[in-house]
Formats: structure tokens, C-alpha cells, sequence
């Protein structure tokens, strides 16, 4: 059980740590932290900087997934095709969600520190058993994005991520310095309507380059 708390708080720590300064945050500030005297306690638990911080982006995965097939489920009962706004929901509200009823205040932040790590890339985004709800959410938004050409929906797809993390990360600082409620559901909706604004832009025709 000791053993367990430990590699908890080493994990939690990191959350805030990489969040606030960065993935090149010196591993002994997180270990200090946690409240770890020993200096090597990461590379016991997590065998590397990479590894704790694949470990930071799994702890979450299990609440964000139940959530996200919940709302998948309810839009499905519904009737009717969730549309990009809809699926954006299905996909962003959980995150708040984490904030506003679980009390975890850094975790956007920590993924636009590392939104660039092999932990997430489409990869391991669209392969792994334990994100089935991204998964379907990104397969839906590419036929909702039908119309686009195949070039520029990949890459407003791809850059995605990118934006949705900025976005939250604003808004988990805005409420740290107490300009927002981490509950206010209108801030979430306006997140997801600059979010399918991204992807549904229209394209502008304009000259060749000369």
C-alpha cells in the first residue's frame, strides 16, 4: 500500500510541476514534492522521465473514458447524430469535468506542456484499448468533415489537441486566479464553439503566390 501512495503522490506532483514549469522540470523537484527523500524513487517507480510521464497521462485515462462513453451512450439514445458540436462535447466536457467535481486543477495544463510526447500522439491516442471513446469521437469527426478535402481534414484533426489543451489550460489558470468558476458551463461551451470553429472554418480561396 506504501508503495502504491508513493507512486500516487509522485505522479500528482508531476502533474503540477510539468504543468506549471515544463517537462524539463528537474526530476528531484518532483521527488522533493511527493515528499520523497531518495532521489531515485521516479526511476524506481517509473524507470525514466518518459515513463512518469506516461504514467501522469494514464492516471486520469480510466475517469475521462467512462465519462466520455457516458455522454457517447446518452447521444446515441437520443436519436439523432450528435453533430461536431456534440462530439466535441462528448470529447472536452469530461476535462472540465475534472476540475469542477474532482478537484484536479493542472492536468490541462500538463498535457500543453507535453502535447508534443510519443504518449500522445495519434498513436497511442487511436490504438490504445483504454481510449475507445477518442477513438470513435475522432472517427466521427473525420465523417462529419467529410466535405473538407482529405489534406486539410487531417491537419485540422491533428492540430486539434493543440488547441483544445491551450483552451483548457487558459481556463485552469483563469480559475486559479479566480477570473472563472471551474463549474461554469458557459465558459465549457465556448471552448467547444471556438473548438468547431477550428474545424469547420470555411477555406478562402486566394491567389497563388507570385
Amino acid at each position: 500500500m506504501a508503495v502504491n501512495d508513493a507512486r500516487e503522490r509522485i505522479i500528482l506532483a508531476a502533474e503540477q510541476l510539468i504543468g506549471e514549469r515544463g517537462p524539463a522540470v528537474p526530476l528531484r523537484d518532483i521527488a522533493a514534492a511527493a515528499g520523497q527523500r531518495n532521489n531515485s524513487a521516479i526511476q524506481y517507480h517509473f524507470g525514466s522521465r518518459d515513463g512518469l510521464i506516461e504514467a501522469v497521462v494514464e492516471h486520469r485515462l480510466a475517469t475521462l473514458e467512462i465519462r466520455r462513453l457516458e455522454l457517447l451512450a446518452e447521444q446515441a439514445g437520443a436519436g439523432s447524430a450528435p453533430g461536431v458540436h456534440g462530439l466535441l462535447e462528448a470529447l472536452v466536457l469530461p476535462m472540465f469535468e475534472l476540475a469542477e467535481r474532482h478537484g484536479i486543477h493542472h492536468y490541462a495544463r500538463f498535457f500543453e506542456q507535453i502535447h508534443t510526447h510519443p504518449a500522445v500522439t495519434d498513436a497511442a491516442n487511436l490504438d490504445s484499448e483504454r481510449r475507445t471513446s477518442v477513438r470513435v469521437i475522432m472517427q466521427q469527426l473525420d465523417r462529419e468533415l467529410n466535405h473538407l478535402p482529405k489534406r486539410l481534414r487531417i491537419r485540422r484533426l491533428r492540430a486539434l489537441p493543440t488547441v483544445l489543451f491551450a483552451l483548457l489550460a487558459d481556463h485552469e489558470r483563469a480559475v486559479e486566479a479566480e477570473r472563472a468558476r471551474a463549474g461554469d458551463v458557459n465558459a465549457w461551451g465556448e471552448v467547444v464553439d471556438m473548438l468547431a470553429g477550428v474545424l469547420t472554418a470555411p477555406v478562402a480561396e486566394r491567389a497563388p503566390l507570385r
